[in-house]
C-alpha cells in the first residue's frame, strides 16, 4: 500500500531522481533586502515561502542534502532578506523568501514584508513556481491564503507542502491532506499538494519532481521539456478543513 508521502503529486514527479541530484548542487548566491535589489530577472527560479514556524529552512536543507544551506533565525520572523541560491548555474535558482506571520514582529515590519512579497510574486518574470509550506497541524492560516491569492493574481503555479507530517499518525495525516484540498477548492485556488517531513526525509522525491517540471528541463542535461503545471484532479474528493491553532517552531 502506498504511503501518503508518495501517492500525491506523483504525476509531477517524472524527473524526481535527476532533479534531486541536480538540486543537491545548490550553492548560496546572494541576499537582497528588497525586491528592487534582487539579481537580474532572467532564467528561472522557484521560491519557497511559509510562516516563520512552518519549517522552511529544514525543508530546503533536506531537499538539498545540506545541513546549513538555509539557516534558521534564533528569533522566528526576524530574517528579512530574500536569499538566492544557484542550482548548477545562476540561470536556475532557488529562492528562500522571508518568513511571515510571527506575532512578535512589529506591525510596521510586517507591512513592509507584505509589500515586498506581493511585488515579488506578482512582478518577478523569472519566477516559475511557488512552494508554500504550512504546518500540517494548522494549515492555511490567513497569510498563507493571502500568498496563494497573490500567486493566483500573477498566474503563478503553487505546490503546497504540509510540513511536519511526522507529528501525526498515518490516518490523521491523510485526513489533513484531504481536508486541506477541500479548503483550497472552496477558496477557488488550484494548487498541487503533498505531505512532507524534513525530519524523516519523506516527500523529497515528489517535491524535486515538481521543481524539475517547473524549471522546464531535465536537470541532468538541461534539455527543455514540455510540462503540464495544472492542478491535480485529486482535489475533487475531500473533507472539511481542519481547525487552525497557533503553534511554535521546533
Amino acid at each position: 500500500m502506498s504511503t501518503p508521502f508518495t501517492d500525491v503529486a506523483a504525476e509531477h514527479a517524472l524527473f524526481n531522481t535527476k532533479s534531486r541530484q541536480k538540486i543537491q548542487q545548490t550553492e548560496f548566491m546572494t541576499s537582497a533586502p528588497t525586491f528592487r535589489l534582487c539579481p537580474p530577472d532572467v532564467g528561472l527560479e522557484v521560491a519557497f515561502a511559509g510562516r516563520s514556524n512552518a519549517g522552511k529552512s529544514s525543508a530546503i536543507n533536506a531537499l538539498t542534502n545540506q545541513r546549513q544551506l538555509a539557516r534558521s533565525s534564533k528569533t522566528p520572523g526576524r530574517t528579512q532578506m530574500i536569499n538566492f541560491f544557484s542550482i548548477g548555474n545562476t540561470d536556475r535558482r532557488l529562492v528562500d523568501l522571508p518568513g511571515y506571520g510571527y506575532a512578535a514582529v512589529p506591525l510596521e515590519m510586517k507591512k513592509e514584508w507584505q509589500v515586498e512579497l506581493e511585488e515579488y510574486l506578482v512582478s518577478r518574470s523569472s519566477l516559475a513556481g511557488l512552494v508554500l509550506m504550512t504546518d500540517i497541524r494548522h494549515p492555511l492560516k490567513f497569510f498563507d491564503e493571502q500568498m496563494l491569492h497573490w500567486a493566483k493574481d500573477g498566474d503563478l503555479p503553487v505546490h503546497i507542502l504540509l510540513t511536519k507530517a511526522d507529528k501525526l499518525k498515518y490516518g490523521a495525516s491523510k485526513n489533513a491532506l484531504l481536508n486541506t484540498r477541500k479548503r483550497l477548492k472552496k477558496l477557488g485556488l488550484k494548487c498541487t499538494i503533498q505531505l512532507f517531513s524534513a525530519l524523516r526525509k519523506e516527500g523529497l522525491d515528489e517535491l524535486a519532481g515538481v521543481m524539475g517540471n517547473w524549471y522546464e528541463y531535465q536537470l541532468n542535461d538541461d534539455k527543455l521539456i514540455e510540462t503540464d503545471l495544472s492542478a491535480s484532479d485529486d482535489t475533487e474528493n475531500s473533507d472539511e478543513s481542519l481547525d487552525t491553532a497557533q503553534d511554535t517552531d521546533k
